[in-house]
């Protein structure tokens, strides 16, 4: 280092590094996600869906738009202090997205996640250097971790809790950010979003992206979708259980409105299961279990709609968070599965526009 570096002049520039800076530095790894055109075929009919490729965030899922935009508006809000320790419950890639987020910012961060969740979403969070508090069924599993993280806070001053599941910054990510990106891929090739179609995890992404579509077109269809082993969204409660993990988290959260959404797509996770395989073996997508499901309920909105309908939903990560899952067996096909008449043909890219 030159001597015109050191000193009064260096110190300056070391001080830039506050937390927003270092935010807004990593906010040019978040977004701005490309998008595929899936041209395919269904029983015999030529059809195409489009897809974000939310694998190309900077921890691999859509879960760093939402963590980013938390932390910004709790920074924006002193809401979050130096030395405060970020505690969360998630199911995988929330819990990856803050543990990653955290780090760079310098804060300790504490995870509950239900201990029935992958081994490599566990053994990613640790990697960042973030604590893993797993939860079983018998304490409650989702709503016995989100009891727990209220119970740490409100037993210390220096917990800032994202509650993603309540948070309205979830929303926003995805009315600013994943909702515009759709609108402007699209315009770029003439055409317009008919629908819009996603699993519903903490429904940010649903709530967030529906929002923007229907502000430039009321007649968008938006399409909520759960698995169909267990409908949480169709019976208000928990029912069921299901191996799609990162949706229907035995509850509805608050920030999802149903009344602002059309009816909920039911998706089996087998059927998913199998379609993911089928996109990475067939096409080199090497997508997640939810990623197979959004592909079928994006095809689901197609039966619906018509088969030229604009069909648009998400693939929210890459497969190396699956590897020790029903993902990587041989899954039996069941009469009433989509994904058997699924041919993949090929895809093109959309390039981001912002």
């Amino acid at each position: 280092m030159s001597e015109a570096m050191k000193g009064p002049e260096m110190e300056q520039g070391l001080g830039m590094c506050s937390s927003s800076r270092t935010l807004g530095r990593i906010a040019g790894l978040v977004g701005n996600t490309p998008m595929l055109e899936i041209c395919y075929s269904f029983r015999g009919e030529s059809r195409r869906i489009f897809a974000k490729c939310e694998q190309a965030n900077l921890t691999g899922s859509i879960k760093d738009r939402m963590a980013l935009t938390i932390l910004e508006t709790g920074l924006r809000d002193d809401a979050i202090k130096p030395g405060d320790t970020i505690v969360e419950v998630s199911s995988g890639n929330t819990g990856i997205a803050f543990a990653a987020l955290g780090a760079a910012l310098g804060h300790k961060v504490i995870i509950y996640m239900p201990d029935w969740m992958s081994r490599e979403r566990l053994d990613i969070i640790r990697s960042y250097g973030a604590e893993v508090v797993l939860v079983s069924r018998e304490q409650g599993g989702f709503l016995g971790a989100l009891r727990l993280a209220d119970e740490l806070a409100a037993s210390r001053d220096d917990i800032f809790l994202p509650k993603q599941f309540a948070n309205s910054a979830n929303i926003e990510a995805h009315a600013k950010g994943t909702g515009p990106e759709i609108v402007a891929q699209l315009a770029k090739i003439g055409l317009k979003p008919s629908a819009f179609s996603a699993g519903v995890g903490t429904g940010g992404t649903i709530m967030g992206v529906g929002q923007y579509l229907r502000s430039i077109d009321p007649a968008v269809k938006v399409y909520p979708v759960e698995p169909a082993e267990s409908p949480v969204l169709s019976a208000g409660r928990k029912v069921g259980s299901h191996r799609i993990q990162g949706i229907s988290d035995e509850f509805v959260p608050a920030i999802v409105d149903l009344a602002k959404l059309d009816g909920p797509i039911a998706i089996s996770d087998g059927d998913s299961i199998l379609m993911a395989q089928k996109l990475a073996a067939k096409l080199g997508l090497a997508v997640g279990i939810s990623s197979g499901c959004n592909f079928l309920a994006a095809l689901t909105a197609q039966n619906m709609l018509g088969y030229e309908a604009i069909s648009v939903t998400i693939f929210c990560d890459d497969n190396k968070k699956y590897l020790s899952t029903g993902l990587l067996k041989e899954e039996p096909v069941k009469p009433h599965y989509l994904s058997p008449d699924v041919e993949l043909e090929n895809f093109r890219v959309l390039p981001p526009v912002f």
